[in-house]
């Protein structure tokens, strides 16, 4: 009932710039959790960066400064502007929504994308 589809990932130089997107769809009445997580080869899923309803963010210490999360709440969209990106930021991004409120009344309290690929690499 929910749909997630990212884009935007791909293959940038240390220093460059890329904006993730992920568009959620369904029978969809209000999401208060929207939020981006990575992971590298080897490593655990981590938390990037978050975005409630209100506007509300929180950061990754290591991507403070140099991303930031938005979303357009009329387009059930968030998005990821990362900027000044290191190799270290290689990683699937998967989007995360929660707290989904579906029309007719019923929650789904977590929901993930299939993930969009970033390499940071010269």
């Amino acid at each position: 009932q929910v749909q997630l589809v990212e884009s935007g990932g791909g293959l940038v130089q240390p220093g460059g710039s890329l904006r993730l997107s992920c568009a959620a769809s369904g029978s969809i009445f209000s999401i208060y959790q929207m939020g981006w997580y990575r992971q590298a080869p080897g490593k655990q899923r981590e938390l990037v960066a978050t975005i409630i309803s209100g506007g509300s963010t929180n950061y990754a210490d290591s991507v403070k400064g140099r991303f930031t999360i938005s979303r357009d709440n009329a387009k059930n969209t968030v998005y990821l502007q990362m900027n000044s990106l290191k190799p270290e930021d290689t990683a699937v991004y998967y989007c995360n929504v929660g707290n989904v409120v579906l029309n007719g009344g019923r929650t789904i309290v977590d929901y993930w994308g299939k993930g969009t690929l970033v390499t940071v690499s010269s």
